[in-house]
C-alpha cells in the first residue's frame, strides 16, 4: 500500500480513549478507516485499477484479460455542477451503480463506470451576471469540488474517460451531432431519416413531390428558382427554423421554459412578467418520431410507471380532423369525439392561432350580445385586448381545469358541416395551440369546460349523448356512455349508435363530403431548441445574404465561444411585450459576422446568436464514454458495437433486442424531457447508420430520494436543520420554537448532510453501507444520522472476525474446518448477497452479510481462530459495500491484487438444501404443535413424529382419530370423530 510521508502506517493506526478507557489498539476506528480509505483510493488511482480495456483503439491496453468476458456498461445520470456540491441524496443512485458495477466485475464481466458532468446551464450564467467571473470560472471550480467528492467516496470510475459537455473537444462533437439533424429529413415512406441530398435528388428527378406545407407557392419543383428550392429543403430539415409562441420575458431579455413560468405568468427567477409570443427559433422535429418513440417503449426494461409517463407526454391521440368553413378561410379542428359533430354550438380558438387576424372583422355585427364583446368598440380591439392578457399566462395557469372562463367572439361564425347551423368563433385561453390545431369544435353538452364556457356566455348546449335517469342537466356535462341522441340530417343517423360505430359512420360521412378525415394527433410538440443565453453550445450555423441557414463545414468544428465583457442578455421595461432578444453574443461584433469560403468563394455571412439548450450535451454523452479523446469521431463504431450493440438473441417474448446500456440509474424527474430528447437523437443517428443500437438505455431505474426533517419558523420560512435543537419535547432555532416536517433532502428545505460530513464522523465505507442498507435502489427512504452507527459497527464486527482487536494478527486459519452449520450459514449468504448486489436490492445483500458477521462472532468469539475458507469469502461478498475496508483485509489475508478482481463467491447448491423442516400438526383443522423432521420425510414419519410430541399426544389420548392428512413438508392434521 502506498503512504505519504506524513501519513502513518495503516497498520499501526490505533483509535482514541472513549469514556477515558483505551481502545484496543487495532479496532476499526473511523480514525483507521479513513487511513485506510484514503491509502488504497491513492493506490487504486496509481495502479490504474478500474481502467476499463476497449476491444480496440487507444483505451484498449490490457483486454486481452477480460476479452472472453461478457460486457457491462453502467452509468449515472451525470450531476450538474453546482457550487454547493453532492448532499447525501446524490451518491443513492452513484453507490448504487457502484456495488453493481463493482459485483458485475469481480462476477466476470468487463465493466465500464463512467461518470462526467453536465455542465453548461443557467445557474454558472447566472453567478457570472451577477459577479462578472466566466461561467467557465465557476463551473471548473465546482467539478473539481464533486470529482473530489466522489473519489473520497471510493467509486470505482474510470477517470480516463471523464468529461464535462463545456469542453470544447466534447461539444465539437455535439455540434456536428446537430448538423446530422440539420442535413436529415424523415421519410414517412420508409419510416426512418435520411440525408437531405437523397430528399433534393428525389426531387430533381420528379419521384417525389415536396411535402405538405413547404411550398407556399404551389409551382411544380422544377419550375421553382435556387431561393424557394432552398427554402422547400429546409422545410424538410429534422432541425428547422419556425415562427414559434415562446415565454418571453422582457425583465429577464431571454425566453423561458414552461418549467421557468409562474402559474401567474411571471419568471421564477425575479418575477417578471411573461408573454406568450411568436418568435424564430430553431426547432427539432422530435413529432416525426412519436411513433416509433412509443411503440419502442415496450422493448426496453424500464418500469411500467415510467413508460406511462411518455406515453402520457407524447399523448398519441386518434379521431378525425374535420373542416369548418369560414368566409373565405377554412377552419380545421381534431377531435377525438367527432361522433358528438352535431352537439357542436360554438368554436374557440387559441389566442394566438394563426387566422385569428384574418378572421376578425372591422365592426360588430348589428345585435351582437354584449357578453360576448369585452366591452370593446370593435372586434379587432377585442382581440389585442384579450390577446395581450392571455399572453401574461402560462400554459399550466391556461390549463387549470378549476380557472374561470374567459373569451372574446371573433364577430363572425363558422358553419357546422353536418347540419349547416352557424357556429360563433370565439378566442378563449383554456384552448392551447400545442395540441391538436389549436382550434375546437365546442360540445358544450359533453365537455365540462365548454359547458362552462357555454353557461357564462349564454351558448346553446345540445346533449348528443343520451343521459342516464335522474341526471341533473343543470350540474354540468355529461362525460359517461350512452347511446347517441340529437345527431341526425337527411343523410346520416348516428341516433341509437354507440360511441365506437358513431365515429366510424361520422368519419366514414366527413370523407365522403370532403368535409373532414380520420387522422392521428400527438400532444408532443416538435422541440424548441434555441436560448438567448451565453453559457451554451453554439450553433454551427451561419446565414447567406438571403437570410438561409447554412451549415459550417465539418472541418471547421467546433464553432468556439467567444470572449464577451457581458454575460446577461439586454433587458427590457417589464411590461414591453414587443420587445425582441437581444442575446449576449449578439454584441460579440468581431465573432458574429464572418467571412468563410463554404465552396462558392469568400462570402460574408453572420454567426447565430442563440446558442443550445443545455438538454443538448446531456442528449448523448453516454457514446462519449466510448472514448472521449477520439478526434476523429463521435463514437468508433466498434466499440459502439461492442458496448452498446443489440444483443443476437431475442428474449423469451420474441422481442428483439434494442441494444443500448445496461444499467442507466437517475432521478424520476428526467423521466420525460431528457429520455425523449436522448432516444430521438438516438434514433435519428441510427437511421443514418452511425450508431448500431436502436435505443441509448436497455435498462433504466430511477432511484428513490432521500428525506430528512426540516424546519420552518413562524413566518413560515426554512431555518437550518442542522442548527435546530430540541428542549423537552419542542424544536428550538435560536431559542425560538420552530415546526418540524418531513421532506427532500436540498437546499430549498434547508435540510442538507453532506457526504464529507459522514465521512469525517465514520468514514466513507460505512457511510456506503449505511445508505445501502435503507431500502431498495428504486425505493425513497428516510435519512437518520443517528441510524449510521448501525452500520459503523456491523463493519467493526467484520474487521474483528478477521483481525485480532489486540494483536493485529489475521484470524483465518487454513487448518481450521468449519462445522456444517457454518458451511450452511455460508452458502445462504452467498446466494441470498448474490440475489441482492442482482436485483438492485443492497438492503438484502446487507441483511445477509450481518447474518454470517453474525454467526461467526457467536461460533468463534473474539479470540479463536475462524476458518480461512469461511473469512475469505466473507471479505468478497462485502467488497462491492465496503471496498477500502475488503481491500484492507483481502491484502492482509494474503489476497493476490486488488479485491477488486478477485472472483466473486458462488454458493455451493448442496448447502442451500434444508437438513430439517418445522411441519405444522393440526387437530381438526387447528394448529396445535410443530414437529422438526427430516426434509426428506415421507407420510408414515411425519405421522409417527406428530403422535409422538407431547402436546398431540394429549390431544389424542381417549379420542377416535377418523383419518390422518399427511402433507410432507407441509401439515400433518388428524380428524377426531
Amino acid at each position: 500500500m502506498s503512504q505519504t510521508a506524513d501519513q502513518p502506517s495503516v497498520e499501526h493506526a490505533k483509535g482514541g480513549g472513549v469514556g477515558g478507557q483505551d481502545l484496543p489498539p487495532h479496532r476499526y476506528t473511523p480514525a483507521l478507516a479513513q487511513q485506510i480509505e484514503l491509502s488504497w483510493q491513492d493506490r487504486w488511482e496509481a495502479d490504474g485499477t478500474f481502467h476499463t480495456p476497449n476491444p480496440t483503439g487507444r483505451l484498449s491496453a490490457g483486454f486481452e484479460r477480460v476479452a472472453d468476458r461478457p460486457k457491462f456498461f453502467a452509468m449515472d445520470m451525470f450531476p450538474y455542477p453546482s457550487g454547493a456540491g453532492l448532499h447525501v441524496g446524490h451518491p443513492l443512485g452513484y453507490l448504487g451503480t457502484d456495488v453493481t458495477s463493482r459485483f458485475r466485475r469481480m462476477d466476470g464481466d468487463n465493466v465500464l463506470h463512467p461518470m462526467g458532468y453536465d455542465a453548461f446551464g443557467l445557474p454558472a450564467e447566472q453567478f457570472a451576471v451577477q459577479t462578472g467571473q466566466h461561467p467557465r470560472i465557476t463551473t471548473e471550480a465546482n467539478i473539481a469540488a464533486i470529482s473530489a467528492q466522489l473519489r473520497r467516496l471510493g467509486v470505482d470510475h474510470d477517470q480516463r474517460r471523464t468529461f464535462a459537455t463545456i469542453d470544447p473537444g466534447y461539444y465539437k462533437w455535439t455540434q456536428w451531432i446537430f448538423l446530422q439533424i440539420f442535413g436529415s429529413w424523415f421519410d414517412e415512406d420508409a419510416d426512418k431519416a435520411r440525408p437531405i441530398e437523397e430528399l433534393t435528388a428525389e426531387l430533381d428527378a420528379g419521384t417525389r413531390e415536396p411535402a405538405a406545407g413547404t411550398n407556399p407557392s404551389g409551382r411544380p419543383w422544377a419550375e421553382l428558382d435556387d431561393r424557394e428550392k432552398k427554402a422547400v429543403v429546409d422545410g424538410h430539415r429534422l432541425a428547422y427554423l419556425n415562427e414559434a409562441p415562446v415565454n418571453w420575458c422582457p425583465g429577464l431579455g431571454t425566453v423561458l421554459s414552461n418549467e421557468e413560468v409562474t402559474p401567474d405568468g411571471r419568471s421564477e427567477r425575479g418575477n417578471f412578467p411573461v408573454f406568450r409570443r411568436p418568435l424564430k427559433q430553431w426547432m427539432m422535429r422530435i413529432t416525426a418520431y412519436a411513433d416509433r418513440l412509443l411503440a419502442d417503449l415496450d422493448r426496453l426494461d424500464w418500469s411500467d410507471s415510467l413508460k406511462q409517463m411518455q406515453r402520457n407526454w407524447i399523448g398519441r391521440s386518434t379521431g378525425a380532423r374535420i373542416s369548418f368553413a369560414a368566409g373565405e378561410e377554412t377552419i380545421e379542428v381534431f377531435t377525438t369525439r367527432p361522433d358528438t359533430l352535431f352537439g357542436a354550438t360554438y368554436m374557440v380558438l387559441a389566442p394566438e392561432h394563426p387566422l385569428v387576424g384574418a378572421l376578425t372583422p372591422d365592426a360588430w355585427p348589428d345585435g351582437s350580445d354584449p357578453r360576448w364583446t369585452g366591452d370593446a368598440a370593435t372586434p379587432s380591439e377585442a382581440v389585442r385586448e384579450y390577446q395581450r392578457q392571455a399572453s401574461r399566462r402560462s400554459e399550466l395557469d391556461r390549463q387549470d381545469a378549476g380557472r374561470e372562463k374567459t373569451g372574446v367572439w371573433l364577430g363572425v361564425t363558422a358553419i357546422n358541416p353536418v347540419n349547416g347551423r352557424e357556429l360563433p368563433v370565439f378566442i378563449a385561453d383554456y384552448v392551447l395551440t400545442g395540441y391538436g390545431t389549436g382550434a375546437i369544435m365546442a360540445v358544450p353538452g359533453e365537455d365540462q369546460r365548454d359547458w362552462e364556457f357555454a353557461k357564462k356566455f349564454g351558448l346553446e348546449i345540445v346533449p348528443t349523448v343520451e343521459r342516464p335517469e335522474g341526471f341533473d342537466a343543470d350540474s354540468g356535462a355529461y362525460t359517461g356512455p350512452g347511446r347517441m341522441i340529437n345527431s341526425a340530417n337527411d343523410e346520416i343517423s348516428l341516433d341509437g349508435l354507440d360511441k365506437a360505430a358513431a365515429i366510424a359512420r361520422i368519419t366514414e360521412w366527413l370523407v365522403e363530403h370532403g368535409a373532414g378525415e380520420a387522422t392521428t394527433t400527438y400532444k408532443l410538440r416538435d422541440w424548441l431548441f434555441s436560448r438567448q443565453r451565453y453559457w451554451g453550445e453554439p450553433f454551427p450555423i451561419v446565414y447567406d445574404e438571403d437570410d438561409r441557414p447554412v451549415a459550417v463545414p465539418t472541418a471547421m468544428l467546433p464553432v468556439l465561444l467567444p470572449e464577451v465583457d457581458d454575460y446577461s442578455p439586454k433587458t427590457f421595461a417589464d411590461d414591453d411585450a414587443d420587445s425582441a432578444p437581444e442575446p449576449p453574443l449578439s454584441r460579440a461584433t468581431d465573432w458574429t459576422t464572418v467571412e468563410l469560403d463554404l465552396g462558392d468563394g469568400v462570402k460574408k455571412y453572420r454567426r447565430e446568436t442563440n446558442t443550445m439548450p443545455n438538454w443538448a450535451g446531456s442528449c448523448w454523452y453516454y457514446l462519449r464514454y466510448l472514448d472521449p479523446g477520439d478526434d476523429e469521431r463521435m463514437v468508433d463504431p466498434e466499440l459502439e458495437r461492442y458496448w452498446m450493440g443489440p444483443r443476437e438473441t431475442a428474449d423469451s417474448t420474441g422481442v428483439k433486442d434494442t441494444g443500448g446500456v445496461d444499467l442507466y440509474v437517475g432521478g424520476v424527474e428526467h423521466a420525460v424531457l431528457h429520455l425523449l430528447y436522448a432516444r430521438f437523437w438516438h434514433k435519428v443517428l441510427h437511421d443514418l447508420g452511425h450508431v448500431s443500437s436502436e435505443e441509448p438505455f436497455r435498462r433504466l431505474v430511477n432511484q428513490g430520494y432521500i428525506s430528512a426533517y426540516a424546519y420552518t419558523d413562524e413566518r413560515g420560512f426554512y431555518v437550518p436543520a442542522a442548527e435546530v435543537v430540541e428542549k423537552d419535547g419542542q424544536f428550538l432555532y435560536e431559542g425560538k420554537p420552530v415546526d418540524r416536517e418531513y421532506g427532500k433532502i436540498g437546499k430549498s428545505l434547508k435540510n442538507m448532510v453532506t457526504p464529507d460530513e459522514m465521512i469525517g464522523a465514520y468514514g466513507a465505507d460505512t457511510f456506503r453501507v449505511y445508505e445501502m442498507s435503507t431500502g431498495p435502489l428504486e425505493q425513497s427512504r428516510p435519512w437518520e444520522t443517528k441510524a449510521v452507527v448501525g452500520s459503523q459497527r456491523l463493519l467493526q464486527r467484520i474487521w474483528r472476525v478477521v483481525v485480532d482487536e489486540r494483536s493485529g494478527a489475521v484470524r483465518a486459519a487454513d487448518d481450521v474446518e468449519p462445522a456444517e452449520e457454518t458451511l450452511r450459514a455460508l452458502h445462504r449468504t452467498i446466494d441470498g448477497v448474490r440475489d441482492g448486489y442482482g436485483t438492485l436490492r443492497f438492503n438484502i445483500a446487507i441483511a445477509r452479510i450481518t447474518e454470517l458477521t453474525n454467526h461467526l462472532t457467536q461460533a468463534y468469539g473474539a479470540e479463536s481462530p475462524v476458518p480461512r475458507s469461511v473469512v475469505e469469502p466473507l471479505v468478497l461478498l462485502v467488497a462491492p459495500l465496503a471496498p477500502h475496508l475488503a481491500e484492507e483485509l483481502w491484502s492482509r489475508l494474503g489476497g493476490d491484487g486488488s479485491v477488486a478482481w478477485a472472483p466473486f463467491p458462488t454458493a455451493d447448491p448442496r448447502w442451500l438444501v434444508e437438513d430439517t423442516v418445522q411441519v405444522a400438526v393440526q387437530v381438526n383443522g387447528k394448529v396445535r404443535s410443530q414437529v422438526t423432521v427430516p426434509a426428506d420425510a415421507d407420510a408414515a414419519a411425519l405421522e409417527a413424529a406428530a403422535r409422538a410430541d407431547e402436546k398431540i399426544a394429549g390431544y389424542l389420548a381417549g379420542a377416535t382419530i377418523r383419518r390422518v392428512v399427511a402433507v410432507p413438508g407441509r401439515l400433518v392434521n388428524f380428524v377426531l370423530g
